[in-house]
């Protein structure tokens, strides 16, 4: 009995190792993602050694900017892929590989400094390349949050849906309220900052079809077939309106339908927050979307025994290698010809398209959530009732 407890209390331990440690790789990659800023705006200020690295080129071009971003940007795929490949496979606390991901931290940080370091000798030309591959990864990134999104919606909805007597349907409608009136004001709001003339007619179509969604997924929730409530759709629907916010936000500062940049467009305190906001929000949706292992699992009914990993390490390293991609296009606005301004982020048209597809396909995944079930449910062919010879009347 003592050995059965002393191995349970092991692997509550190294459970909660496993746990604290995720903090560690989240202040990695925002350590990443503060280097790629630093080196875009000012590294030719603060990081004058690099003019000297052949593959920087004459005055270290090659390496700041845009072409900077992009290697800081594969330091961190270098790192996180590595670790990826040396986890994936891990089930088990007392795995090497599992120590592995938990500790070992003085041969992690010389092979933190290595992936950091190799991209700045490497020629320009396959930093070009990169760019190219890192535009589909970060698309893959955007994939993936979204799966975890929906999952979560689909989650929060069935907690309180009311499944029996103990719970009510009250706070679920309360909350489900709040949600469609701020989806509402929100969609009233990009109205009068973003449309505030007819000839912002692009603005118009974004606002009014953001809307159409809200409405259509407010209709199929609420069928007989489907009968989901109101929560869900009702999250998914200001989930919706702030993916279209943000993607009028990403116009730009000179479109003339944008009312709030039009009242500043220096790089005030109110952009440096923005700026710092977005570098949080990076963060937090890599973290968020690396832990949620369980969305991305075919099989979700297995059995969680004791000495199994809190959660799959894999899948957590293969989103942060991915969100490595994601932040190199947020800073290069997903455009490898122009180099993004100071204190920018995520601007342009095609960081606005990007959003907007990307609210479309959330709006898919979560309708097609909703319907799949009746879509996939096998049809019942009643066979019409014979008649015995008894019933039959003379």
């Amino acid at each position: 009995m003592s050995g059965s407890a002393g191995a349970i209390e092991d692997c509550s331990a190294e459970k909660k190792r496993s746990l604290r440690v995720r903090y560690v790789y989240g202040m990695i990659f925002l350590m990443y993602i503060l280097l790629a800023w630093l080196v875009r705006d000012y590294g030719q200020k603060f990081l004058p050694q690099l003019h000297y690295v052949k593959a920087c080129g004459a005055g270290g071009n090659n390496c700041f900017r845009m072409l900077g971003v992009l290697r800081v940007s594969l330091g961190c795929f270098i790192f996180f892929c590595l670790m990826f490949l040396s986890t994936c496979s891990t089930r088990k606390l007392d795995e090497v590989r599992s120590n592995w991901h938990s500790g070992c931290w003085i041969l992690k940080s010389f092979l933190l400094i290595a992936s950091m370091a190799v991209p700045f000798f490497l020629p320009s030309d396959y930093m070009q390349i990169y760019g190219e591959v890192a535009r589909a990864g970060a698309g893959i990134f955007l994939l993936l949050q979204l799966v975890s999104v929906t999952e979560f919606i689909v989650w929060w909805n069935k907690y309180w849906t009311p499944d029996n007597e103990k719970k009510s349907c009250s706070l679920g409608l309360f909350i489900s309220t709040i949600f469609y009136v701020a989806s509402i004001l929100g969609i009233a709001l990009m109205y009068y900052l973003y449309a505030p003339r007819l000839a912002c007619a692009i603005n118009i179509f974004f606002i009014t079809w953001t809307a159409i969604l809200v409405l259509v997924m407010m209709i199929i929730s609420l069928h007989s077939l489907v009968n989901r409530g109101l929560l869900s759709s009702g999250i998914m629907a200001s989930y919706i309106v702030f993916l279209c916010w943000s993607a009028l936000r990403s116009e730009p500062p000179y479109e003339k339908c944008n009312v709030q940049k039009q009242v500043n467009t220096n790089a005030d305190w109110t952009t440096i927050l923005s700026f710092l906001i977005a570098i949080g929000t990076i963060v937090m949706s890599t973290f968020s979307t690396g832990i949620d292992s369980q969305s991305f699992q075919f099989r979700k009914d297995e059995v969680q025994e004791e000495d199994d990993i809190p959660y799959k390490y894999g899948i957590f390293h293969l989103i942060f290698s991915l969100g490595a991609m994601y932040f190199a296009m947020l800073f290069l606005s997903w455009n490898l010809l122009n180099p993004a301004k100071e204190w920018s982020i995520d601007v342009g048209w095609a960081s606005t398209w990007v959003k907007i597809l990307n609210e479309w396909l959330a709006a898919t995944i979560y309708l097609w959530k909703l319907i799949s079930p009746v879509v996939r449910q096998p049809k019942v062919h009643q066979e019409p009732m014979q008649q015995s010879d008894d019933s039959i009347l003379p």
